[in-house]
C-alpha cells in the first residue's frame, strides 16, 4: 500500500463510482424495486423525502469505497484479478457484514440477498474497471 494518492487512476475511480449508480438504477429499479420495497416495508410508489441528500451521501460513499478499493488493489492487477478481488470483498466482507446486521434486525433472507447481490456486483465492477484501466 505504498501507492501515493497522486498516482491513483482517478478516471478509473470515477468510472467505478459511476458504475455503482448505473448498477443501482437497474438493480433497485426494474430488476428488484417491488421485491426490495416489499421486504424493506416501503411503498414502491413513494417519493424519497430528500433525494438530493440521499444521492449526495450515496455518491460520497461510492467514491470513497472505489478510492480505497483502488488503493488496496495490487499494482499489477488485471481485470480478471479485479473480478476475483471484487467478488471476495463483496461476498466475504460486505455481504457477511450485512448478514450479521440483518440477522439481529430480523430482516428477511430475500432482502439480504437483494442488498448483498447489489454490493457483490458493485465490487466486482470496481475490480474489473480499476483492474482493466491501466
Amino acid at each position: 500500500m505504498n501507492l501515493p494518492i497522486a498516482h491513483l487512476n482517478w478516471l478509473a475511480i470515477i468510472a467505478a463510482t459511476a458504475s455503482a449508480f448505473v448498477l443501482g438504477g437497474l438493480w433497485y429499479g426494474p430488476l428488484f424495486k417491488n421485491a426490495w420495497c416489499r421486504e424493506a416495508g416501503m411503498d414502491p410508489n413513494a417519493k424519497p423525502g430528500h433525494p438530493g441528500r440521499v444521492f449526495a451521501v450515496a455518491i460520497v460513499c461510492a467514491f470513497l469505497a472505489a478510492t480505497i478499493f483502488s488503493i488496496l488493489m495490487p499494482p499489477l492487477a488485471t481485470a480478471v484479478d479485479g473480478f476475483g478481488i471484487g467478488f471476495v470483498v463483496g461476498v466475504f466482507f460486505v455481504s457477511m457484514s450485512f448478514g450479521i446486521n440483518y440477522a439481529f434486525a430480523q430482516r428477511s433472507l430475500k432482502l439480504w440477498m437483494i442488498d448483498s447481490g447489489y454490493h457483490i456486483l458493485q465490487f466486482i465492477l470496481y475490480g474489473v474497471i480499476i483492474g482493466a484501466w491501466k
